[in-house]
């Protein structure tokens, strides 16, 4: 199955206040692992960028000054999610900025129900216990060192390695080099021979009784084919 975790950062808490995104990431995954694709664009919001955003995520105005605005990339960006569940953190967040930007320029908007929300499986998974992204991070033993300030792109990476752990816990080793499959499966597939032959599991009146009734498909039974070759 194919989903898109995604994050976003603002330039504040509300976009009925006139805030807007500054920057989205995504990354793709298929059965909860990461394709290696992802999608990442900073943003012109068209307005400055208040002190306490900025201490958030370090993204300036200067620094966004000639970047896309949103309306320039809203088709590149729903190309990429294209109908896949979306999975966020604290999602209602970051849909409300999406959908404010998309009904803003004229596009349709992302319903509730292709959205998962790892903050509400995080707090049933947890209850009662801290489940911010850093907490969670902390309780799965996800580093967390390459993370000085939030950003989109490196929280939506952190995000899915959070979100699988949330499934069930991440493999945490996959090779189809044979040689390491064969140290990995060699302790569980040893052979141990026990010395002496097993005991027939049925009786010579069973055998018989099967075989007469194997006598009654005819000669194109597949059931024939195989006791036959069997035996």
């Amino acid at each position: 199955m194919r989903e898109i975790v995604l994050d976003t950062e603002t330039t504040g808490l509300d976009p009925g206040s006139g805030h807007r995104i500054v920057e989205i990431g995504c990354v793709e995954l298929f059965n909860a692992i990461p394709s290696g694709q992802t999608y990442h664009v900073y943003l012109d919001p068209e307005r400055d960028i208040p002190e306490e955003a900025f201490r958030v995520h370090g993204i300036s105005a200067e620094f966004l000054a000639g970047k896309p605005k949103f309306v320039e990339i809203a088709e590149a960006l729903l190309v990429f999610l294209g109908d896949a569940p979306l999975v966020a953190h604290n999602a209602e967040f970051d849909m409300r900025f999406i959908n404010a930007e998309l009904t803003a320029h004229g596009f349709g908007t992302i319903g509730a129900e292709r959205v998962i929300d790892t903050l509400t499986l995080a707090r049933r998974r947890h209850p009662g216990a801290a489940n911010s992204l850093d907490a969670l991070c902390q309780r799965y033993g996800i580093d967390l060192s390459r993370r000085s300030k939030h950003g989109a792109l490196l929280d939506a990476e952190i995000l899915a390695e959070v979100y699988a752990e949330l499934l069930g816990g991440r493999q945490t080793s996959l090779s189809l080099d044979p040689a390491a499959m064969q140290r990995v499966l060699a302790p569980a597939m040893q052979h141990r021979d026990s010395g002496r032959a097993l005991l027939p599991l049925l009786s010579a009146a069973e055998l018989l009784a099967h075989s007469a009734f194997i006598e009654t498909l005819g000669e194109k039974a597949l059931w024939r084919r195989y006791f036959t070759s069997s035996t």
